[in-house]
């Protein structure tokens, strides 16, 4: 059995500790938002938090996340702020890879509240979005951080 916490609630699983994450929080405990991508941590559908940072779920371990506090997008809930911008400046086409895209945000954010357009450009290098809404993925993390 490997312990963890996800979504700040003590979960237990009974899987091989080399499982990736990605397959734990989706197969085993039912959680979609997370998705699978390209499995290299290549794209950045699979993002999740690990202990506050970003980390790419299909090549995390469950093994390496035991005792640690893992968070989803079901974590980030309904009204955070940048799911409210994402919705604000039709962010979404596709959709299929938000919620990696909005957990990097949010590591960002955490991070660095006010970043620059090229520190979020930066950081947000790493999630691709095969629809291209690039430019308003940009406007809605600096209208947020604009905020805080």
């Amino acid at each position: 059995m490997t312990d963890f916490t996800l979504n700040g609630t003590t979960v237990s699983v009974d899987v091989p500790e080399d499982t990736p994450l990605l397959w734990v929080i989706r197969d085993e405990l039912g959680m979609h938002g997370t998705k699978f991508g390209c499995g290299v941590a290549a794209c950045g559908a699979c993002t999740v938090h690990l202990d506050g940072q970003m980390t790419r779920s299909c090549v995390t371990t469950l093994g390496s996340v035991a005792g640690r506090e893992v968070t989803t997008i079901e974590g980030l809930g309904d009204e955070h702020p940048l799911q409210q911008a994402w919705i604000e400046h039709q962010v979404p086409q596709c959709g299929y890879c938000q919620s990696g895209q909005i957990m990097s945000a949010a590591a960002l954010l955490a991070q660095n509240p006010s970043p620059t357009r090229e520190e979020i450009k930066t950081h947000m290098n790493g999630n691709i979005c095969r629809c291209g809404t690039y430019p308003r993925i940009v406007a809605a993390i600096e209208s947020v951080s604009e905020e805080a």
